[in-house]
């Protein structure tokens, strides 16, 4: 328990480190319109204009994404449920997030997962992508700490769950 404990106190410092940082207007907004962009409504248009505009390979990567955000959104809701760990709001006294959470539990993100999955699967058939791709997906779980939603190890957590998915499915196409 000691382990878990050591974790916890970091994570609340670094969380904390980051909500010092989180005074700046135009980081506010920021942060909330990154989270947006990982909200998951672009997620099945991107799976269709795959599909659609990708003759050779569209119909892999729509399966691709499909199939892995089944997986993944069932790992996600298993794992928050199982885990039920706090979100900040919960868990620190006199703290209130920037947003309403969509759910209770912090762990893990689901939106870092949901990024990280995506910038995998894209990266593995559109390469040039990565530069784009796997920054966004960081600055998709930063924003989430920076909105007050996540600890930090909430977004780690999501970011190797995405990861681990993509790989997954990667190895079947």
């Amino acid at each position: 328990m000691k382990v878990f404990e050591a974790i916890h106190q970091f994570d609340v410092r670094a969380f904390m480190w980051c909500m010092r940082r989180k005074r700046v207007a135009l980081w506010s907004r920021l942060s909330r319109t990154i989270s947006r962009t990982a909200d998951g409504y672009f997620y099945p248009v991107i799976a269709l204009a795959m599909l659609w505009l990708n003759e050779a390979r569209g119909e892999t990567i729509f399966w691709a994404i499909i199939i892995g955000f089944a997986i993944e959104r069932a790992a996600y809701f298993t794992l928050k449920n199982l885990l039920k760990r706090n979100r900040p709001a919960d868990a620190l006294p006199e703290f209130e997030s920037y947003i309403i959470p969509s759910d209770k539990f912090s762990l893990p993100s689901g939106h870092t997962s949901a990024a990280f999955l995506m910038a995998g699967l894209l990266c593995h058939f559109y390469a040039p992508l990565i530069w784009l791709l796997y920054p966004w997906a960081c600055l998709v779980g930063a924003s989430r700490v920076f909105l007050g939603v996540h600890f930090p190890t909430d977004i780690l957590a999501g970011a190797v769950m995405g990861s681990s998915i993509a790989l997954l499915i990667l190895s079947w196409v």
